[in-house]
């Protein structure tokens, strides 16, 4: 017998051989356009196995793909502290009950989500180069990190002030009532209950802060498509090298969503606490509020 779901109702005979036809059709065609593919860089001579040799020397990494790697690295481990110190006071500024402190953080957090990562990095660029404010082998990386922490600053920022806003107004209006400033309310109740739900959309920021290290490449940064772009021009195998880069790319992503996603189980469970203490322990512990009595 079949049963209908919450969202929709289970296909019938025909829809179900509808949906196989569909579905054989659209497998057969996304085969074609591979097999289309393979064999237009099969012709160009992309895939053969001289195309790949470089690879396997250790020159080729040492000189052009791990500086690319470094590079990457560097910039969006630097962009990803700084954003998030950002993004937290940009978020909680833009909650305080402070007026000429909330108006400035969201003009500052509208402006900057407004701007191009790219046109941030040239100026960032370009200015410190007018000023020397770094050596000149750091003002690419300097002009990368400026970008992408005030970009990514401002978007996180919105994420904190609506993971905050998104909790139940009792929390803070308890708060109140047992007499918490503002600033100890925010720091003690309502971030570390907002931080658990926000994880999963910080994670998908910090890995546009990542992948967004490869604008670097307009203002000379060293970095990962960069890099990879050099190989296939120097070696002349453009698609073995932008795969090797692909896939260094992937697996460095995943490694940051892994983490994330430890981290946020490990937060939940540390949240959930453990048993419950009963009354006589309460009483043993000395909790406040074990023994009250009437009209206390």
């Amino acid at each position: 017998m079949s049963s209908a779901s919450v969202l929709f109702d289970m296909p019938g005979p025909r829809a179900r051989l509808r949906n196989h036809v569909v579905t054989a059709v659209t497998v057969v065609v996304l085969a074609l356009i591979a097999w289309v593919i393979y064999a237009k860089l099969e012709a160009k001579g992309q895939l053969t196995a001289e195309k790949w040799e470089p690879f396997l020397t250790a020159n080729l990494w040492k000189t052009y793909v791990l500086p690319g790697v470094e590079g990457t690295l560097k910039a969006a481990a630097i962009s990803i502290v700084l954003a998030l110190v950002l993004g937290v006071v940009l978020g909680v500024g833009r909650l305080t009950p402070n007026g000429p402190i909330r108006w400035f953080c969201s003009v500052f957090v509208e402006f900057f989500r407004a701007v191009p990562v790219l046109i941030m990095m040239i100026f960032a660029y370009f200015l410190y180069a007018q000023y020397a404010v770094f050596p000149s082998n750091q003002l690419a990386l300097a002009g990368v990190v400026t970008g992408l922490t005030l970009y990514n600053g401002a978007v996180i920022a919105e994420i904190v002030r609506s993971g905050v806003a998104s909790l139940p107004r009792g929390q803070a209006e308890a708060a109140s009532a047992l007499g918490l400033r503002w600033g100890q309310t925010m720091r003690s109740i309502l971030l570390p209950q907002a931080i658990t739900s926000m994880l999963p959309v910080l994670v998908s920021q910090l890995v546009v802060v990542l992948k967004d290290t490869a604008i670097g490449y307009q203002i000379t940064f060293v970095e990962m498509v960069r890099q990879g772009t050099v190989v296939g021009s120097a070696y002349g195998n453009f698609i073995p090298a932008l795969i090797v880069i692909a896939i260094l790319m992937i697996a460095v992503n995943f490694t940051l969503s892994v983490a994330a996603v430890k981290l946020e189980r490990r937060l939940r469970s540390s949240k959930r606490g453990g048993k419950p203490l009963d009354a006589e322990e309460m009483e043993e512990e000395g909790a406040p509020g074990a023994q009250v009595q009437p009209g206390d």
